[in-house]
């Protein structure tokens, strides 16, 4: 479990950290961090740390349909979370 909430751990700060990149480089007209990748991180984890960074950095907080697949990969992962721990 140990490693588990490790990996948790820093999956997220990455993710909040990809963000604030993205946001930087958004600022300074320079090339961004795909979609993709900020919703692959997600998936790997990295959801709570999205919705932090999205609040903290006002970064990607009305943009489509990014916003949509990030409330549904945080939806899944919590029916996964639910279903695990009633099995």
């Amino acid at each position: 479990m140990g490693i588990a909430l490790g990996f948790l751990v820093l999956i997220n700060l990455w993710t909040a950290f990809r963000f604030w990149q993205d946001k930087q480089r958004a600022r300074e007209g320079r090339r961004r961090i795909p979609e993709a990748d900020l919703l692959g991180l997600a998936i790997l984890g990295g959801t709570p740390g999205a919705f932090l960074a999205r609040h903290l950095f006002r970064h990607k907080t009305r943009k489509q349909p990014f916003s949509n697949y990030l409330w549904l990969i945080g939806a899944v992962q919590i029916g996964l979370i639910a279903g695990w721990r009633l099995a």
